[in-house]
């Protein structure tokens, strides 16, 4: 369902093109790697009252899914993203294994939900890329009925996740032109200052804001992990354009950074996040 079409922006076009195909192939290999933050949603799922669930930047569907095959027939999870590889993706597995979650491909910043129709509203790393937080989680708000919660997970800062920003660096004395991340802006790391963050929820109308941080570990098979480092981020969105010889180099370098994580046969890395909690006041003015 094409609810409402994604505005023609950066990041619609970034999802809706190279990066959306990369996750889209590499699927597996994700899901796998983000399962202990897919668990912790769950099982926050499971101890709720929950019975309409929406998971925000729900991708090719993992979260979505693993909700609603707890939820079962007493309650129903909806997914939601701008990019149309990924819920194909999401949509085709739902279909496979006849789990009956929902998908809408939409802007979630300006869609315009069910009002008061959600009791929880969770994400996997889906909230850091809009373009105006507070109208978007404004918007979510009015999507949540009186008392419903959100729990989204967030990373920290660059500094605190150095598996995610080894590749930028190493492949910078190669790749002049790559572009510097800019604080605050929409991205993996637009939610790094916990203080934004709650001014965010503040301004948007939630309640009951709690940032904790949590440490997970997070593991992929050596094996992948040139697929990895060549496919996503800045580094693997360059490499797209890339000739073979700059391809080559820059694959050969960063692979070597990557060494730390490396453990026998597999990758290891902590993934340092928040959990964002929060709670839709009881009178929104509906």
């Amino acid at each position: 369902m094409d609810a409402t079409r994604p505005p023609d922006d950066e990041q619609s076009q970034l999802w809706n093109g190279p990066s959306g195909r990369a996750w889209v192939e590499a699927q597996e290999v994700l899901d796998g790697m983000f399962k202990p933050i897919e668990d912790l949603l769950v099982e926050a799922v499971v101890a709720s009252s929950a019975r309409q669930v929406l998971d925000i930047g729900c991708g090719t569907g993992s979260t979505t899914l693993a909700v609603a095959r707890r939820l079962g027939t007493e309650g129903h999870c909806t997914g939601v993203d701008i990019s149309a590889p990924m819920l194909d993706a999401a949509r085709a597995r739902a279909d496979r294994e006849g789990t009956p979650a929902s998908f809408v491909r939409a802007n979630a910043q300006l869609h315009a939900f069910e009002p008061a129709h959600y009791d929880m509203i969770i994400s996997r790393f889906g909230v850091m890329f809009f373009e105006d937080p507070v109208q978007a989680f404004a918007n979510l708000r009015r999507a949540a009925r009186s008392d419903a919660t959100l729990l989204a997970i967030a990373w920290r800062s660059p500094a605190d996740n150095p598996f995610m920003t080894t590749a930028e660096r190493a492949a910078a004395p190669l790749l002049p032109d790559l572009p510097a991340r800019k604080p605050g802006a929409p991205g993996q790391f637009a939610f790094a200052d916990a203080n934004r963050v709650h001014r965010i929820l503040e301004d948007s109308g939630w309640a009951g804001i709690d940032l904790q941080p949590v440490d997970v570990t997070c593991t992929l098979p050596e094996k992948e992990l040139v697929r990895y480092l060549s496919r996503f981020g800045a580094v693997g969105r360059y490499l797209h354009e890339a000739d073979e010889r700059t391809r080559a180099q820059v694959i050969d370098t960063v692979r070597a950074a990557f060494g730390p994580f490396v453990h026998g046969p597999e990758v290891r890395y902590t993934a340092a996040c928040w959990r964002i909690g929060a709670r839709a006041p009881a009178a929104q003015g509906r």
